[in-house]
């Protein structure tokens, strides 16, 4: 495998042209399928509060949750660069607090960058993070954090506010941003005016990169995903019949067999 992928390695793969491809992940055992089927970025999203914890919403995610799963996944990584999601309320406060838990992320869990939603009024936040070492991914369009303020899981289209946030971001210092329920016409526009990486989800194909989150598109979310979700597999439907296999064959007597005994 080639060596680990850094913040000029990915800003170099848009200058090539080169497609770039993300998932989420949360924990060791899927991390490293990811990383040796060699995607470039793992993000540790908050999205583990609805993914992992069966929440509503991702608000309640904590920095310590984050914290631990970012620290778990970054042990089976050995590619791929993995990405800590500041949760809710870690950033929004002060520059100092958001400071702190950035930070946290790069010396307890072993990140190499750290993502955070939000446009021109985080552009400040992104600028301090930087400036001390942090690399920053943004995030910008649908972002979920502000799901009530948003009414809901919207998709984006105010194009001139989202070309705003964009350009705010990039300038203060963010590595790559992410592009989440943005119309695809407004997302090829963000696209061509950034020197940085966008990677869509909901976003369209003009993005330089992609991120799914990884359950829905390995088809172990049996609930209803969004439409822009293509799912690779269906692995729900494998681990149920295999679970339900080996039911049987206990209550049946038939498992263990001869075969899987010790002599």
């Amino acid at each position: 495998m080639q060596s680990a992928i850094t913040t000029s390695k990915l800003i170099k793969m848009k200058e090539d042209g080169e497609k770039i491809t993300a998932l989420t992940a949360y924990d060791y055992l899927f991390a490293q399928m990811v990383d040796q089927a060699g995607i470039e970025m793992i993000l540790v999203g908050d999205s583990l509060g609805m993914v992992v914890q069966g929440k509503a919403t991702t608000l309640p995610v904590t920095m310590d949750e984050s914290i631990y799963h970012t620290e778990i996944v970054a042990r089976a990584c050995k590619y791929a660069m993995v990405i800590g999601d500041m949760p809710f309320m870690s950033y929004q406060g002060s520059i100092d607090e958001a400071l702190k838990n950035a930070g946290r992320f790069l010396k307890e869990a072993g990140a190499s960058a750290v993502k955070l939603e939000g446009g021109v009024a985080v552009a400040n936040v992104i600028e301090k993070l930087v400036k001390t070492g942090i690399p920053v991914q943004a995030h910008i369009g649908l972002t979920p954090q502000s799901v009530h303020q948003m009414g809901g899981f919207k998709v984006q289209r105010d194009e001139d506010r989202l070309l705003e946030d964009a350009k705010r971001i990039e300038d203060a210092g963010a590595f790559s941003v992410v592009l989440e329920g943005i119309p695809s016409d407004i997302s090829k526009k963000i696209t061509a005016q950034l020197q940085i990486p966008t990677i869509g989800i909901g976003a369209g194909l003009e993005c330089d990169g992609q991120i799914l989150v990884l359950p829905d598109m390995l088809g172990v979310n049996y609930k209803k995903v969004p439409k822009f979700v293509k799912k690779y597999a269906d692995l729900y439907t494998d681990i149920t019949k295999g679970l339900s296999q080996y039911s049987k064959e206990v209550k049946e007597g038939t498992f263990p067999s001869k075969e899987y005994e010790y002599k």
